[in-house]
């Protein structure tokens, strides 16, 4: 009886400490988790929301100057127009929408891609396009032009005449017969 006490006690403890660990494991896990679940839930917008829309719009005041990185009142007061639209549910279209439709595009750090912004997009790709063909019409040209010069060209024929080169043998001798005279 006591061995069975004893053995009973033994998976008792056994199965309390694994209640223990479990319960342990859950409430750090809750610690953790639940901070994330209350700002989610709280309706606050971070800053790191604003300024992820702020970086498409440019300064009123400052030209070529990114909203998130401006430090004029009017940043900070378009900044502040940003946390509330956020806080409202709007989306980052909706809230680029606005400020195109107050400010105009050029609010925008990226003009639409309609109307007369259109060419902004079009122009660069066309000038790549036409400048690509100019090159492979002008190398194509230069390889031609090249080709016929080698082609075109005939051998000039001198007023003088050229004298007759002698035969490989007649020269070799002729050449040992100086040698051998000036060396005398």
């Amino acid at each position: 009886m006591a061995s069975l006490r004893a053995q009973w006690n033994t998976n008792h403890s056994r199965i309390l400490f694994r209640l223990g660990f479990l319960f342990g494991a859950l409430l750090c896990l809750a610690i953790l988790v639940l901070p994330a679940f209350a700002q989610a839930g709280s309706g606050q917008v971070t800053d790191d929301e604003v300024n992820a829309i702020a970086k498409g719009l440019y300064c009123p005041i400052c030209e070529s100057t990114p909203l998130d990185v401006c430090a004029t009142q009017a940043c900070a007061d378009w900044r502040q127009v940003i946390r509330t639209k956020l806080g409202e549910g709007q989306t980052e279209a909706e809230i680029k929408a606005y400020f195109l439709d107050q400010y105009g595009p050029r609010a925008l750090a990226e003009p639409p891609r309609s109307g007369v912004t259109l060419t902004v997009w079009l122009l660069p790709i066309l000038a790549l396009i036409v400048g690509g063909i100019i090159l492979l019409r002008y190398f194509r040209n230069s390889r031609t032009t090249k080709a016929e010069e080698s082609v075109a060209v005939a051998p000039i024929e001198s007023p003088v005449p050229a004298k007759e080169v002698p035969e490989d043998g007649d020269y070799r001798s002729r050449i040992e017969s100086e040698l051998r005279d000036m060396k005398r």
